[in-house]
C-alpha cells in the first residue's frame, strides 16, 4: 500500500491529487505553475505534499502527468524548426491544405502560416502508387540534395510525408535509414509511422505538429523522469493523453503527439466518472481554468472522440477527447477596443503575473479580478493559501476599465461577467447544434478554478436545471489522470466495399491491428492482463468525399456479416443528416482499433446521508444584476452529506470558490458532490 499520485499542469495553477490506498482517502493541493521553468512546479508540490501531508516521494507507489509544454511549444510557435521532405511536386501540401478559411462569414479571415514554411518544404524524386506498388523508388542523390538543403536552413529536425505512404511506408522508411545514417543526430519522423491515414495535408500536418513538439517533450520528460528520481519517488511517471489515457514515460518521449491535449481529455474523464457517481446520463462539463473554458457532452459517462481537434492553429488527426475551448478562463483579460467596445479574452494573465487580485503585479483586469469586485472572492483563500485577494487591486483594473466604458468597477464588473458568460452562452449553444440535441436535457458539471463561479449563470442562461460541483473541483483533471486505463488507437487504409468478396481482407486487416494493438499493450507498457478491444471503421457511400466514423462489432468481423456493417453505416448516417441510402453501395475506407487496458482505480465509499440545513458562518455581501444580495457563506468541508441549503450562497475551498445566485437551491448527495438545482 502507498500513495498514487495525480498532476495536471495549467496556465495559472499546477493541480495535485494523492490517493492514499490504504486508508481510501484523497488529498488535493494546488501551487502556482512555472511557465518561466517547466517541471519546476511538479517538484514543489512533492515538496509541499511531504511538508502538509507527511507523505515522504519514497512512498508513491503511482505518479500520472498532464503537461502543456507540447501544447505551449505549438502555440507560442516555440517548437523545432522543422523541413518537409515531399513527394516531387507536391511542396504545396501544407499551404494549400483544405482550402477553408477559418471564418466563412469574415472576408478579412486568413488561414494560419503553414507550421513549416514553403521554403523549408523540400522535395524528393520518389513515387508510391495507391495501390502500395512503387513507381519510383527514392533516389539517394535527391535524398542527399534535400538534406544538405535542409542543414544550410539550419533544420532541427526532418518530417518526411511522401504520397501514398499509408499504403504502404516502405519510401518514408528507406530514406530516413539514409539522413540517419548521414545525420544520426538529426531527429527524423515519417507520416506514416506518427499516424498513417489517408489524404497527405491531414498527414502531413499531424506529423509536423509530432516533429515539431517531440525534442522539448521528450527533453521535458527525461528531466522529469530524472527528477522524480532524484527525490526518491521509485516507479516512473505514467504520461496522460489525449485520447483520455495514459501510457509510459518512454512512450511518451516518443510519442509526444498524443499528450498534447492532455489536460482537457484528463477532465473529461474525472467528470465523467462524477457524473456516473453522482447518477446523471447527460452531462455538459465545464472545465474553466486560468486561460480557457473547455467543454464536453459526456452520455453515461463517456464523452465523444474525433480527430481534427485544433492545437493552437493546427488541426491534429489523432483521436482525442472531443472538448471545445472557449477563450473564457479565470484569467482571460477584459479590454475597451477602440471602438469603446468591451471585449473578454482570449488573451490571458496566466499566472505571471496573474490577475490583478493575486497581488503578483497583474494590473489588467480579469474575470477573477470582476468576481473579486463583485464580493464573491474574498472569503477565503485561493490556491490552498497560494493567493490571498487583493480586493483593492481589482478594483483599481476594473475601475480602469469602468471609466472608458462610463461605469464605475461594480458595473463593469458586472458588464464582464455577463459578457463572458454571453460568450459561453454562444459557443455551447453552437456544439449543442452540431450533435441536434437541447441543452435541457442536460446537467452542468462545473470544475476548473473558476468552472464554479460561473456554472450557475451559464446554466440558467442554457435552461439547464442542475449544476453538478463536484466534491474537488479545481483539481479533476489531476483525479482523471488517476482515473484513466491505458490507451491507444490503431488505424489501418483497407479501401473496401462492404461485400461477402471483402471480408477476407478485412478479417486480415482486423488480425493485424489487434496483434499491433494486443503487443504494445503488453511489450510497450507492460501490462499482463488482455486489454479491453473496441473497433470503429470510417466509412460513406461510394461516390462521397468524405467518412463518417461508425462503430463495429468485433463478431460481425470475425463471423463475416458485411449486411450487419451496412446496416450500421445506414444507421449511423441517418443519425447524423437524417436520411441514409440502405440500397446504395457502402465503402469502407479505414478500420481502427483501441486498445485499454484496465488500471487500478480509487474507489470512494458512499457517505451516510443525513438530512440537514447547517447555518451559514457568516454573510458576504454581493453584487448581482444592477443591485447588492446577502449570499450565505459556506465552507465546503462543513456540508456532510444531506446537507442543503438555497441561494444566493458562496461555498468557499481550498481549491475553488462557488457562487449559487438566487434561484437556485444545493445539497450534497452521498459522495460528497454539491447539486445545484433551479427552484
Amino acid at each position: 500500500m502507498g500513495y498514487r499520485i495525480g498532476v495536471d499542469i495549467g496556465g495559472t495553477f499546477t493541480d495535485f491529487c494523492v490517493f492514499d490506498e490504504e486508508a481510501q482517502r484523497l488529498e488535493t493541493l494546488k501551487v502556482l505553475s512555472r511557465p518561466d521553468a517547466p517541471g519546476e512546479e511538479v517538484l514543489q508540490g512533492l515538496a509541499e505534499i511531504e511538508r502538509r501531508f507527511g507523505i515522504p516521494p519514497t512512498a508513491v507507489t503511482y505518479f500520472t502527468h498532464g503537461s502543456t509544454v507540447g501544447v505551449n511549444a505549438i502555440i507560442q510557435k516555440r517548437g523545432a524548426r522543422l523541413c518537409l521532405l515531399v513527394t516531387e511536386g507536391f511542396r504545396d501540401v501544407l499551404e494549400l491544405a483544405r482550402l477553408k478559411i477559418p471564418d466563412p462569414y469574415d472576408l478579412f479571415s486568413r488561414r494560419p502560416e503553414p507550421i513549416v514554411p514553403r521554403d523549408r518544404v523540400l522535395e524528393v524524386r520518389e513515387r508510391m502508387n495507391p495501390d502500395g506498388s512503387t513507381d519510383t523508388a527514392p533516389e539517394r542523390e535527391s535524398v542527399l540534395e534535400a538534406l544538405a538543403r535542409a542543414e544550410a536552413l539550419g533544420a532541427e529536425a526532418v518530417v518526411i510525408g511522401f504520397l501514398h505512404s499509408y499504403a504502404n511506408p516502405a519510401h518514408e522508411r528507406d530514406v530516413a535509414a539514409m539522413i540517419r545514417a548521414a545525420r544520426p543526430d538529426l531527429p527524423v519522423f515519417c507520416s506514416a509511422e506518427v499516424w498513417p491515414i489517408v489524404r497527405e495535408y491531414e498527414r502531413s500536418i499531424t506529423a509536423c505538429i509530432h516533429g515539431s513538439v517531440q525534442p522539448r517533450v521528450a527533453h521535458y520528460i527525461t528531466r522529469l523522469e530524472a527528477a522524480l528520481a532524484a527525490r526518491g519517488v521509485p516507479v516512473a511517471p505514467m504520461i496522460t493523453k489525449s485520447n483520455g489515457g495514459v501510457m509510459t514515460a518512454a512512450a511518451g518521449k516518443a510519442r509526444s503527439i498524443e499528450m498534447l491535449l492532455s489536460g482537457t481529455a484528463a477532465g473529461a474523464i474525472g467528470a465523467g466518472f462524477v457524473a456516473r457517481q453522482a447518477g446523471f446520463p447527460r452531462v455538459m462539463s465545464l472545465d474553466i481554468g486560468g486561460t480557457s473554458a473547455d467543454v464536453a457532452l459526456l452520455r453515461d459517462g463517456m464523452p465523444d472522440f474525433r480527430a481534427g481537434e485544433l492545437v493552437g492553429e493546427y488541426p491534429i488527426y489523432l483521436p482525442t477527447v472531443s472538448v471545445s475551448s472557449i477563450g473564457a478562463g479565470g484569467g482571460s483579460i477584459a479590454v475597451v477596443d477602440a471602438l469603446g467596445v468591451l471585449r473578454v479574452g482570449p488573451d490571458s494573465a496566466g499566472s505571471v503575473p496573474g490577475p490583478a487580485c493575486y497581488g503578483r503585479g497583474g494590473e489588467a483586469a480579469t474575470i477573477t479580478d470582476a468576481f473579486a469586485v463583485k464580493g464573491v472572492l474574498g472569503a477565503g483563500e485561493l490556491g490552498y493559501g497560494a493567493v490571498r485577494i487583493d480586493k483593492a487591486a481589482a478594483e483599481r483594473a476594473l475601475g480602469a476599465v469602468g471609466e472608458r466604458l462610463g461605469r464605475d468597477a461594480a458595473a463593469a464588473a458586472e458588464a464582464v461577467v455577463a459578457l463572458a458568460v454571453a460568450n459561453m452562452y454562444r459557443e455551447v449553444s453552437r456544439l449543442f447544434s452540431q450533435v441536434g440535441e437541447e441543452p435541457s436535457g442536460y446537467a452542468l458539471l462545473a470544475f476548473g478554478g473558476a468552472g464554479p463561479m460561473l456554472g450557475c449563470l451559464l446554466a440558467e442562461e442554457m435552461g439547464m436545471d442542475a449544476v453538478i460541483v463536484p466534491r474537488t473541483p479545481g483539481v479533476l483533471a489531476a483525479l482523471g489522470g488517476l482515473l484513466a486505463d491505458l490507451r491507444s488507437d490503431f488505424v489501418r487504409v483497407v479501401f473496401l466495399d462492404v461485400a461477402p468478396e471483402a471480408m477476407p481482407e478485412l478479417q486480415a486487416a482486423f488480425a493485424a491491428l489487434t496483434a499491433e494493438a494486443r503487443g504494445w499493450l503488453r511489450d510497450s507498457q507492460g501490462h499482463a492482463g488482455e486489454g479491453r478491444l473496441g473497433v470503429s471503421a470510417e466509412m460513406r457511400y461510394r461516390g462521397q468525399s468524405y467518412e463518417i466514423e461508425v462503430p463495429l462489432e468485433p463478431a460481425w468481423i470475425a463471423d463475416p456479416a458485411p449486411e450487419r456493417i451496412a446496416g450500421a453505416f445506414h444507421a449511423r448516417h441517418a443519425e447524423i443528416y437524417g436520411h441514409a441510402d440502405e440500397k446504395a453501395a457502402v465503402h469502407l475506407v479505414a478500420l481502427r482499433v483501441v486498445i485499454a487496458g484496465i488500471t487500478p482505480k480509487p474507489e470512494f465509499p458512499a457517505g451516510t446521508v443525513v438530512e440537514s440545513r447547517p447555518a451559514p458562518e457568516g454573510q458576504v455581501p454581493v453584487a448581482h444584476r444592477g443591485g447588492m444580495v446577502q449570499a450565505a457563506l459556506f465552507r465546503r468541508a462543513a456540508l456532510p452529506p444531506g446537507a442543503a441549503f438555497a441561494g444566493p450562497a458562496v461555498v468557499v475551498q481550498d481549491d475553488t470558490t462557488g457562487w449559487v445566485p438566487p434561484g437556485f437551491g444545493g445539497h450534497v448527495d452521498a459522495f460528497g458532490n454539491l447539486i445545484l438545482r433551479r427552484s
